[in-house]
């Protein structure tokens, strides 16, 4: 998959990653979900919502909060549990809130059967619903110049405040979270792992594990990708998912990602990562869908959480 030539001068003239990326601008707001009464949710688990109204962004959406087993029983009323913020909340636990797919992630049962099995610890996972057709406006922190070159700036920059000084209270108010950098992580895919891979980078102290699926890493003609060096305060695990028919085409695409994927890779390893702490993983037949990130989520998470133990906040 990997091709070590400089790309980023083929971005604006390859017309099939173009389409693609396209696609990815409008995915979100495109075909409407079946009604209710023609879609039975596919929701499973202690699952509940509550509505932000958010001053960063001027808007509202539903924050999605699913609890582990046994969260309200009376043993556990001192316990507190990790947390992974994941956005695209719509497309995580019920398949009758996707909108263009019907297709969910399955977080709800991939969780719960991990806990089971032992494989990860009891967690909380926070689902942060996108803003529908200002999606890419709040996540993206620079534009995307290969799916809309005349795209008004985007606000995506302000997305990690929008974390920390929203979202990430509301849930620490009603739940018994553990704060701090090693309790925590950030996830998401497509503009979303765009948006979970810069509020890993901007907010180092916060976020200690990210789950950084299908990137559009192009974004700021690369700039997203320079984020990455130098790395200086870093997470501790980060696990990044790419399917190898993302890009319908001649493999230009493939290429240009690969090589994109590469330079991070690099930066990371550089960083001091190794095979422990940073894990890329290419599912060779995988597409750019929510099959392919439900496929990939059991091994990202017990590569993240896996042998995970609880740490006690910072106290500065």
């Amino acid at each position: 998959m990997r091709n070590d030539r400089p790309l980023f001068a083929r971005v604006a003239a390859t017309a099939v990653v173009a389409a693609f990326a396209l696609a990815l601008a409008l995915a979100p707001a495109g075909a409407r979900a079946a009604p209710a009464d023609e879609c039975k949710s596919t929701v499973s688990g202690d699952l509940r919502l509550h509505t932000l109204e958010s001053r960063v962004f001027g808007n509202s959406r539903t924050i999605r909060v699913l609890l582990p087993p046994d969260y309200d029983a009376a043993g556990n009323a001192a316990r507190r549990y990790p947390v992974l913020y994941l956005l695209d909340g719509q497309n995580l636990f019920d398949a009758c809130l996707s909108n263009v797919s019907h297709r969910e992630w399955g977080v709800d049962e991939t969780v719960y059967r991990l806990i089971r099995e032992r494989a990860i610890p009891p967690l909380i996972v926070v689902g942060i619903d996108h803003a529908g057709k200002d999606r890419a406006h709040e996540f993206l922190p620079y534009k995307d110049f290969v799916g809309d070159a005349s795209m008004p700036e985007p606000a995506g920059k302000r997305f990690p405040d929008f974390l920390t000084e929203e979202v990430m209270p509301l849930v620490e108010s009603r739940y018994r979270i553990l704060p701090g950098h090693a309790n925590t992580g950030i996830g998401g895919s497509s503009y979303g792992g765009v948006a979970s891979l810069y509020a890993l980078l901007a907010k180092p102290a916060v976020f200690g594990y990210g789950l950084i699926e299908s990137p559009t890493l192009w974004i700021g003609m690369g700039q997203l990708v320079r984020d990455t060096n130098p790395l200086v305060a870093i997470p501790n695990r980060v696990v990044f998912g790419f399917g190898g028919r993302e890009v319908q085409g001649e493999g230009k695409g493939e290429r240009l990602m690969a090589s994109l994927m590469g330079v991070v890779e690099g930066n990371f390893r550089g960083a001091g990562y190794d095979d422990t702490t940073f894990r890329y993983v290419v599912d060779p037949g995988a597409g750019h869908n929510e099959d392919a990130w439900a496929k990939r989520l059991p091994g990202a998470l017990t590569f993240l959480f896996g042998d995970w133990r609880e740490s006690p906040a910072p106290t500065h």
